[in-house]
């Protein structure tokens, strides 16, 4: 059995690792979204970003994902899977491998990435945030049409990388309580 003092150590433990985890979920939904405010919330200014194609501070990786983003890919989505962590003290050390999937706007229609981010990430005034980063893309290869049946497709929302996305909607409501509504 643990001590209240064993407990509660690994209790700020946990709560750090999900936090740090939290940052991550933000960082591809602010990058999926373009949105630069939620991709500024997981960096500590002055941040590096080393991407391979970009290494700069996290503010001019905002401009810089924008812009790439926003003119080669129709839509693209980051998908954040095996994730370790190690704490010390205020600083951690993360191994997270990704998934990047997207339709571009030229050139092999739909592509699939994999490789892994290794952040460092400190706790500053009580909040984690990524202090630098190495993107690490260790793979990409281009997908083909899919051969299957057509069926009818409407979307419930709007999809868009920016504020208008269904994401953002406060209450969520359905179509069919739109429609209750209307």
């Amino acid at each position: 059995m643990r001590t209240e003092a064993e407990r509660q150590r690994a209790l700020d433990e946990l709560l750090d690792r999900q936090e740090i985890l939290d940052c991550l979920y933000r960082y591809a939904r602010g990058v999926d979204r373009l949105d630069p405010e939620i991709i500024a919330s997981v960096y500590h200014p002055g941040a590096i970003d080393d991407h391979g194609v970009f290494s700069g501070t996290a503010e001019e990786f905002i401009e810089w994902v924008q812009g790439f983003h926003g003119e080669r890919h129709e839509v693209h989505h980051h998908f954040v899977i095996n994730h370790v962590c190690e704490l010390d003290g205020d600083v951690a050390h993360t191994e997270t491998y990704f998934l990047f999937a997207a339709r571009n706007t030229q050139g092999t229609p739909h592509s699939l990435h994999g490789g892994r981010y290794i952040d460092r990430f400190e706790r500053r005034n009580g909040e984690w945030r990524i202090a630098a980063r190495v993107c690490l893309t260790e793979w990409a290869a281009g997908l083909g049409p899919l051969d299957l049946p057509p069926y009818p497709r409407e979307f419930p929302g709007i999809s868009a990388r920016d504020r208008t996305d269904t994401s953002y909607d406060r209450p969520l409501l359905t179509r069919r309580e739109r429609a209750a509504a209307a």
